[in-house]
């Protein structure tokens, strides 16, 4: 059977959520090969492998912590080229739409961004899309070359299956722009206790409703109750009420989580395009005629501070 490239997204060892996601994806096109670069790559294997992963090509060069994303299209540039795979799959974050966008153009492919599905057709990958602020959903195919595609978080379910995983060392040549640009320095992000922003299941999001930093609680409170991470509209992040690590819209993070929650969040387009592709979106606020309600799937008329409290307090009795 193809074969198909998966960049694995990981810290040490520990393989991110979104990297198994791509494994499901990879095997409805393919059997995944697995592609795991850095310190810890060899750690990654075990879980890969039970989750479909036939084969981990690893490395653990200095260069991937050393420098910055060159060194990791060398890498996959060296996997494409030993594999010959009928697709490429990276983790849709900055990052892999760079390693991604610097891949296809080296191998003279066509690249997707933000795919939020896959499926084998005649005439290759086909990939679903959100486009134009999410207001269309798009069917599309590269045209030329071996698709290079970066999938969101959230877009596939994890599911186990049992595969060899068997490690292979990749033999990496390093060209020179590889050590072009040097990492200096790296400071750890301060832990919330949350999940991460674009990889939550849940998303609760706070807006112009919120009216000020001091009643953030409240909707940290509700995030709390059901796992979930904290997002901000861009009103709420411009303002200074919370840090713009956490905006959600056309200029923060996308995110597509199972759950949605936006509170006090009117539905400006810029906000609608950062989290359109949710699959059950829930707004609260006191305009009934506020554009949120275009595309939600349940609607609150209400007063937040009236409502997200109460609703916080229902699911803590649920849980106890």
């Amino acid at each position: 059977m193809a074969e198909v490239l998966v960049l694995v997204d990981h810290v040490d060892g520990a393989v991110r959520k979104p990297t198994l996601e791509l494994l499901t994806l990879a095997r409805r096109v393919g059997d995944p090969v697995a592609v795991a670069l850095g310190a810890g790559a060899e750690a990654t294997a075990s879980v890969l492998g039970e989750h479909g992963a036939v084969r981990v090509l690893v490395s653990d060069a200095s260069e991937f912590a050393d420098y910055l994303v060159v060194p990791k299209v060398d890498a996959l540039q060296a996997a494409f080229e030993a594999v010959s795979p009928v697709a490429v799959l990276v983790v849709s974050s900055a990052e892999g739409k760079e390693v991604a966008a610097r891949l296809a153009l080296r191998v003279g492919s066509g690249v997707i961004t933000d795919a939020t599905d896959l499926e084998a057709g005649e005439q290759g990958v086909v990939a679903t899309q959100a486009a134009f602020a999410a207001s269309y959903t798009t069917r599309s195919r590269v045209s030329r070359g071996v698709p290079v595609i970066t999938v969101k978080p959230n877009s596939a379910p994890v599911e186990p299956v049992a595969a060899a995983g068997a490690v292979q060392a990749l033999s990496v040549s390093f060209g020179d722009a590889a050590t072009g640009t040097r990492v200096t320095s790296r400071t750890a992000r301060e832990s919330t206790g949350r999940p991460e922003l674009t990889e939550a299941a849940i998303v609760v999001s706070g807006g112009r409703g919120v009216n000020g930093a001091e009643n953030f609680p409240v909707i940290e409170a509700l995030a709390d109750s059901l796992g979930a991470a904290v997002g901000a509209s861009r009103a709420a992040v411009d303002a200074g009420w919370y840090p713009h690590t956490s905006q959600v819209g056309q200029t923060g993070k996308s995110v597509s989580p199972q759950l949605y929650i936006a509170s006090g969040i009117s539905g400006a387009i810029q906000h609608r395009a950062g989290m359109q592709t949710s699959k059950t979106i829930v707004a609260i606020n006191k305009d009934a005629e506020a554009p949120i309600f275009e595309l939600v799937d349940y609607g609150v008329v209400g007063d937040l501070f009236a409502v997200v409290p109460q609703l916080t307090e229902e699911i803590n009795n649920r849980k106890g």
